[in-house]
């Protein structure tokens, strides 16, 4: 079952801080974990057993930090302009740029090819909508492929990965990804605009919950030994993470 989110919020000064709770039945009650999600969203991860007023005292705690970083993550989307699906368009795949050329041929079905520095889009009509889902199409089978590849080779240095976990594709807004506490991971299929260290870093992460299904000490531990550089790549891919999401 999917943990279920709450909506709650904080004044800070003149600045109303909105936040989803998230309940994680294995998380223990001493510890939760703020996140400024790449959109501005606040995501806050607690036990079950946290109360409600105990959550809103640390996120009061947290408010500064988490002004700064949605200020930022808002002030990066301000430069973001929303996909037209027109010829000439930046795409990203694998982290590469190619640029999108939109041909129109009656009674043709929608397809997406990869030629040279283009993604070739071929629809019956000029609409953004179809585009889009052709554009979308292309992504997620592109994406089952690499992710099924690369996770063979993330996985295969894990001791406690026996088997690897069942794995489904989902478009999200501002997720990367995610583990269940069933042990299935979920990709976005926009990943596969990242580069491949980014892939393997988000599969090495959601990997790593199949052991430690939370933020604590020990996950991050873990973390840090399968790719003491993770940060780094995080990092890189926070920064271009509204780019590659943009719809």
């Amino acid at each position: 079952m999917e943990n279920q989110l709450t909506q709650h919020s904080i004044q800070y000064g003149d600045e109303l801080i909105r936040f989803a709770l998230r309940r994680q039945p294995l998380r223990t009650a001493q510890r939760l974990a703020i996140h400024v999600e790449p959109d501005g969203s606040v995501l806050v991860d607690a036990a079950e057993a946290t109360a409600v007023e105990a959550v809103l005292t640390a996120v009061k705690r947290r408010a500064r930090w988490i002004s700064q970083h949605v200020g930022a993550a808002r002030e990066r989307l301000a430069h973001v302009l929303p996909c037209e699906y027109v010829s000439g368009e930046s795409l990203h795949y694998l982290g590469r740029r190619y640029r999108l050329k939109v041909m129109v041929q009656a009674d043709v079905i929608p397809v997406a090819r990869m030629r040279g520095g283009f993604i070739v889009v071929t629809v019956p009509v000029q609409s953004p909508v179809v585009i889009q889902q052709t554009l979308d199409d292309w992504f997620r089978g592109r994406a089952r492929d690499v992710f099924a590849d690369r996770l063979d080779v993330v996985a295969a240095p894990l001791s406690w990965v026996k088997d690897l976990p069942a794995t489904r594709l989902q478009f999200m807004k501002v997720q990367w990804g995610s583990c269940s506490p069933a042990g299935r991971i979920t990709l976005n299929p926009m990943l596969v605009k990242a580069p491949r260290e980014c892939i393997d870093y988000v599969l090495l992460h959601e990997l790593c919950h199949l052991l430690h299904h939370n933020h604590g000490p020990k996950f991050y531990k873990t973390l840090d030994r399968a790719l003491p550089g993770w940060r780094e790549i995080k990092e890189r891919l926070d920064n271009r993470a509204e780019e590659l999401l943009r719809a």
